[in-house]
């Protein structure tokens, strides 16, 4: 596949911002409450001026009016609304949540993120995506995001009964889950060449997405200085607990903070 970028938009940051947080891949669902309550700390103690959220803040959306029929979406609404009055937060969707709709964020006073977007912070362009799009090897998935990311099909499924969605979104998590125990499946990672083209053609140094649960630290590019910083999934519930933030600083240093060290914020 050739590697293609959508149009992006430009978020210049305020200039008396100090520092900003970026995470992403929460899967944020009742069954893990866990996590929630971890998410809930961090975003009523963080000190940064905003907070980014990349994509799949939530393991399933079938649609905005699920929210209010749920006590654990309305808690989750609660904690973004109670951070939105105090610091900027944007949200981006994710391949888990692309539909939640600009009446959720808006309730919450949560501000709508374009996937891709050039963040201006600290004297640089980072350009801040969820990071599916770049996976161009799978192909399958590629096809299913194609689809499901028409304005036409998205109003087709909305349209449903909330029960008849929410049995679909069931169904789709039990195939993804069987897809990620098969010994034989190999997860592909974002594609090099379409992470040169974004970066090269939305002027950005650093590509800064989750989606793939691979974080660390990549050079693309030493002679443009061009990198890729992936961020970390969330699970304070496994084997191998996670729950991390990256912090950018208007200094111009970047940390990555593990909240399960009880690091201050």
């Amino acid at each position: 596949m050739t590697a293609t970028v959508l149009p992006f938009q430009v978020f210049e940051a305020p200039e008396h911002w100090r520092t900003v947080d970026f995470i992403s891949d929460l899967h944020l669902q009742d069954k893990d409450l866990a996590t929630f309550q971890v998410w809930q700390r961090y975003m009523q103690s963080t000190t940064a001026d905003a907070v980014f959220v990349l994509g799949d803040l939530f393991e399933v959306w079938v649609g905005d009016d699920a929210a209010p029929q749920h006590r654990f979406l309305q808690q989750c609404a609660a904690v973004l609304k109670d951070c939105a009055s105090k610091r900027h937060v944007g949200f981006m969707r994710g391949n888990r949540d692309f539909l939640v709709g600009l009446d959720f964020l808006k309730s919450c006073g949560v501000h709508n993120l374009q996937d891709p977007t050039v963040l201006q912070f600290a004297s640089q362009h980072w350009l801040l995506s969820h990071g599916d799009e770049g996976c161009l090897d799978d192909t399958d998935y590629q096809a299913f995001r194609s689809m499901v990311r028409q304005a036409d099909w998205q109003h087709k499924f909305l349209a449903k009964p909330l029960g008849e969605r929410e049995d679909i979104a069931r169904q789709l998590r039990a195939q993804s889950q069987q897809h990620k125990n098969d010994p034989a499946s190999v997860y592909a990672d974002v594609d090099e060449d379409w992470a040169i083209a974004a970066l090269e053609q939305s002027h950005s140094t650093c590509l800064l997405h989750g989606h793939t649960h691979r974080p660390a630290d990549h050079v693309l590019s030493m002679a443009s200085n061009l990198q890729r910083r992936v961020l970390s999934d969330w699970d304070v519930q496994s084997t191998k607990p996670r729950a991390e933030v990256l912090r950018w600083h208007a200094d111009g240093q970047v940390e990555r903070i593990n909240l399960l060290d009880d690091a201050p914020l």
